[in-house]
């Protein structure tokens, strides 16, 4: 028989990385809202060139973009969340351990 693959411990930054998920959710789900309302209400709005492009394009792509720059965010804060709040428990399973 063979043990476990990983070893899963508790996640102490976890609520954190919940509510800054939720926030974010809630911060893109608003701008993603604003970018539906003005298609719908204004739609010749949208239609206005910016450059050689139209604010829906600008706008569509400018919401992709904020995905990955939340995604990379998110990330980022989780990790540092996850080292600074798990090296507790890090350092007494090592000390249990004999390390």
């Amino acid at each position: 028989m063979h043990g476990e693959s990983t070893n899963w411990k508790k996640d102490n930054a976890s609520s954190l990385k919940e509510l800054l998920g939720k926030w974010f959710f809630l911060l893109y789900a608003l701008i993603y809202a604003g970018f539906i309302l003005l298609n719908v209400l204004s739609p010749e709005v949208m239609a206005m060139d910016i450059g050689s492009l139209n604010i829906a394009i600008v706008y569509g792509f400018g919401l992709i973009l904020f995905a990955i720059f939340l995604s990379f965010v998110y990330n980022h804060v989780g990790s540092h969340a996850e080292q600074l709040l798990n090296k507790d428990e890090e350092t007494s399973g090592e000390e249990v351990c004999g390390k």
